[in-house]
């Protein structure tokens, strides 16, 4: 369909990462005839070099840590080490076995699939493998990669981004970490369980600094009691070789050395010689400019994902091109809130959220309409059965609803699903108090904080 001049789509997607691949099942499956054009891999950087990885990685670091620490469960394991080998194996199975799914899920919904690179040629074209594929409604979905600073070049050898991290050859017996935020503290994280001196660079004054500052300081604790180091509230000067290392150097004169540094400062858009500017599709710092409903100042064309300013999630981009589908195939759609979107940082322990933090809630309705209540993990007989510690936070709008819950901990990503409905919800705390939960799990603990928060603390002081 696709070599055939007078095709023209109903949708043509430049992308097929998250918001591409969503767009094009959900925009198949209402009718639409789609076509979408990669120029690397059916699921792009969260099925290749991100969320899938990573969190391979960091699994496997847990069974290195659960073998180490055993003993205190009264089972009898020895450590012999890292096979790095093997590590990779195990995540590119994980890998495979999800690509090989989702190439045949594309293909079950008779997405007509182009492999090559495109390039916006006008506002309902794009031109790929010396051709144009032409659209009714264009959606760009080009993504993201590694951003790095001015002067600090990523060479892939001592000076290195995330992606050259996920396919290392060896445990590095030291790094430098660029950047706290959530790239930052999973590879540190990882890297640590694995048996590596880390080091955390972190300009501004926290950890995951995006997150409400009780459960930064749960996780500045929590690196500090596994040896995790971290330098917080000085910006990065210079990187340099040294004999066998890098050396990099802070605004303030101090130095750390170690054998690699991983630039873990974020993701920039991937836009640049796409044709985006040329068609006059609204730009800013190399994003796309999109409105509620991820529709450009192009009528006919539409951005979702990475590529423009929301929330860098996977799921976001899952949400993202399902509303666009769903908007081009006539349903009626809801804008999404993205403070109703839960977070999730995998490191050891977790760090999960949905909602705004204490201070924005202070901000936005006062500080003396907000509550806000911690919960601590030693009251949860299951987190004691795991050796885990950490907290739940309930930020409240005094005498009304639950605008944010923020947790730390293990396992506290898949306790997340619940907070993500009592924020969407609204939910006051008498309400999410009356339900049962059961006993004894983590996801319990959220139904103490909410018992305490109602005025009815079982488990907990008042």
């Amino acid at each position: 369909m696709a070599n055939d001049a007078s095709t023209v789509f109903d949708l043509v997607i430049l992308g097929g990462g998250s918001g591409g691949y969503a767009a094009a099942l959900r925009g198949a499956q209402l009718g639409l005839d789609v076509a979408l054009i990669e120029k690397n891999k059916l699921g792009g950087t969260c099925l290749h070099n991100g969320c899938i990885p990573t969190k391979a990685l960091l699994h496997a670091g847990e069974i290195a840590d659960q073998a180490r620490e055993a003993a205190q469960f009264g089972v009898k394991t020895s450590y012999e080490g890292i096979d790095i080998a093997g590590v990779h194996k195990y995540k590119d199975d994980v890998i495979s076995g999800l690509y090989k799914g989702l190439q045949g899920l594309v293909a079950s919904r008779k997405v007509t699939y182009i492999e090559g690179e495109g390039r916006l040629s006008s506002p309902t074209s794009v031109a790929v493998n010396g051709q144009q594929v032409q659209g009714r409604h264009i959606l760009l979905a080009t993504g993201s990669v590694p951003k790095s600073l001015p002067g600090l070049e990523i060479d892939g050898n001592r000076i290195i981004s995330s992606d050259h991290a996920l396919t290392l050859d060896r445990v590095p017996k030291s790094a430098i970490i660029l950047g706290g935020g959530v790239i930052g503290v999973e590879f540190a994280s990882a890297w640590k369980s694995f048996g590596a001196d880390v080091t955390i660079v972190e300009g501004l004054k926290h950890l995951v600094p995006v997150e409400d500052e009780n459960s930064s300081k749960l996780l500045e604790r929590a690196f500090r009691k596994r040896g995790i180091k971290f330098n917080l509230g000085t910006f990065f000067d210079k990187a340099e070789y040294t004999a066998d290392g890098v050396k990099v150097t802070l605004a303030d004169g101090k130095t750390f050395e170690a054998e690699v540094l991983l630039v873990a400062i974020g993701r920039g858009p991937v836009s640049a010689g796409l044709g985006y500017e040329e068609q006059g599709v609204a730009m800013d710092r190399g994003y796309v400019l999109v409105d509620e409903y991820m529709q450009t100042n192009v009528p006919t064309v539409s951005a979702v994902g990475d590529l423009v300013p929301t929330l860098q999630l996977a799921h976001v981009g899952f949400a993202e091109g399902m509303l666009v589908a769903e908007r081009l195939a006539g349903q009626k759609v809801v804008p999404i809130d993205y403070d109703g979107v839960p977070r999730v940082t995998y490191c050891h322990p977790e760090v999960a959220s949905v909602g705004i933090t204490e201070a924005k809630a202070k901000e936005l309705y006062g500080a003396d309409k907000v509550v806000a209540l911690k919960y601590n993990l030693a009251g949860n007989g299951k987190s004691k059965i795991l050796k885990t510690t950490g907290e739940i936070k309930l930020v409240q709008v005094k005498d009304g609803a639950v605008v944010g819950v923020h947790m730390v901990g293990d396992r506290m990503g898949e306790q997340v699903g619940e907070a993500q409905l009592v924020y969407n919800w609204e939910a006051l705390p008498a309400e999410v108090a009356q339900l049962v939960h059961a006993h004894p799990t983590q996801n319990e603990a959220l139904g103490e904080a909410h018992l305490a928060l109602a005025g009815k603390p079982l488990h907990s002081h008042d």
